[in-house]
Order: structure tokens, then C-alpha cells, then sequence
């Protein structure tokens, strides 16, 4: 299937959209949810945390994360940090519902658990669990989640979760592996800023390049990939 694109005036704008669809999937039905890390998703959380923090039904959430720096849940690299900070702080989730991936632990034990702990709770098809809506930003290099340009064997991968080490810092992250992406139901890339015009125009015009790009290998056979971009990332569309 065909990505779906969206282009809208800027990051608060594609952050609100994406905000909408949360919305209506949550208020409908009980919702595994992968959230994104980075700095990207920030405007994100901050937008849901304020604005969508009555009319959402949080109690039907159930919030994972794509990938985490191995780094303690207080350090200012921790994804789940920036999550809790700028959204989990504002709602009415159950604590329950909130699965981090623990950064502080050993990365290869803690991506043996954290597989165990998804494959426990959410519903899949055979042994890959499916992921009601899975959000994904895109690396200047073209890296998704901890998927890295030099570490593509992660998009094949049988586990669900595996370690990826960062090819600049060496850090090692615990990521979702590109079987269990691809399996999501709804797969929403968000991507702002002038910086990352080029990737996208690569990857979705499918450029020679953009094979060397894990973001461009995310196709959701049986769902949909939408991307939401602001007017300065879709540039050269």
C-alpha cells in the first residue's frame, strides 16, 4: 500500500493532526501505542498534555516506546523522561498502562524483557505483536526508531526488540525491529523542519539512495503508513 501523505503549515499544526487521530483510535477501543523518542515528538506530548488531556480516555491507552537510549528514566537522553515531563505528568493514565523500557538495565537483557512484556500484552498475529498506531520520526541519515543506515539486519530481525548501537556516539539503544513495525496497524511518521526535505523527497519518490534508508523499508502490509509532515520538511516534494 501506497504512504499517505499529509503536509501541514508547521510542527504545531502536524502535531495536532496527529493528536486527532490519536484521539479518535483511544476513545474507540483499548490502544497499544508506541510512542516515538527524539526530540521531535516534544511539541507532540506537550500539545496532548495540555489541550487533549480531559477529552482523550486515557484509561483505554496503553503507551510503549519504539526505542530508548540506554540511560537511566531521570537523564535528560531518556525518551520515556521526555514523555513523562511533557505528557504522562498531565493525564489521567493508569500507571499500569505506562510501559517504559528500562534504559538503566543491561540493553540485551532488557531487550529480551521488554519483547516478553509486549509479546505479553499486546494482541498480534502468529508471533509478530500488532500495534494499534505506531509513531516513527526519520533520522537526517534516514534512521527510524534505533534502526540505523549501518544496522539494516534490524529490519529482519526475529526478535521483536533488539540492541542498536548510535554510529557516531556508540550508545546502545533498545529498539523495535522492523517485523514488529511493519506489523502496526497505523504507522504515522513525523517530520518537521528543512533539514529533513531531502530524506523525504528520497524515500518517498523512491530514489536508488533511499534504499539504504531503514525509514524507507516501512510499508505496513496489512495497515496504512501515513506521513504528517510541515510545509519546510515536504519542501521538495
Amino acid at each position: 500500500m501506497q504512504p499517505i501523505v499529509n503536509i501541514y503549515k508547521d510542527p504545531e499544526a502536524v502535531a495536532t493532526a496527529f493528536a486527532e487521530v490519536l484521539q479518535e483510535m483511544v476513545n474507540q477501543e483499548n490502544s497499544h501505542i508506541a510512542l516515538s523518542g527524539g526530540s521531535t515528538p516534544n511539541l507532540l506530548f506537550e500539545i496532548l498534555g495540555e489541550d487533549y488531556s480531559f477529552s482523550i480516555k486515557w484509561q483505554n491507552a496503553h503507551l510503549y516506546w519504539g526505542d530508548e537510549r540506554c540511560v537511566p528514566p531521570f537523564s535528560d537522553e531518556s525518551n520515556f523522561k521526555n514523555a513523562k515531563s511533557r505528557l504522562i505528568d498531565h493525564i489521567a493514565i493508569p500507571a499500569q498502562n505506562v510501559h517504559r523500557i528500562r534504559g538503566e538495565n543491561d540493553p540485551y537483557l532488557e531487550a529480551r524483557r521488554y519483547s516478553q512484556r509486549i509479546k505479553m500484552l499486546v494482541p498480534g498475529e502468529g508471533k509478530i505483536p500488532r500495534f494499534d498506531l505506531i509513531a516513527l520520526g526519520l533520522g537526517t541519515d534516514g534512521h527510524t526508531a534505533s534502526i540505523f543506515p549501518h544496522e539494516m539486519s534490524l529490519l529482519d530481525s526475529e526478535n521483536i526488540c533488539d540492541v542498536a548501537t548510535h554510529p557516531e556516539s556508540g550508545q546502545r539503544r533498545v529498539s523495535l525491529t522492523g517485523k514488529v513495525i511493519n506489523a502496526g496497524r497505523k504507522i504515522v511518521f513525523l517530520v518537521t523542519g528543512a533539514q529533513k526535505a531531502e530524506k523525504v523527497k528520497e524515500i518517498l519518490t523512491g530514489t536508488k539512495e533511499s534504499l539504504s534508508y531503514p525509514a524507507s523499508h516501512i510499508s505496513a502490509p496489512s495497515g496504512e503508513v501515513l506521513w504528517f509532515l510541515d510545509e519546510a520538511a515536504a519542501a521538495e516534494l
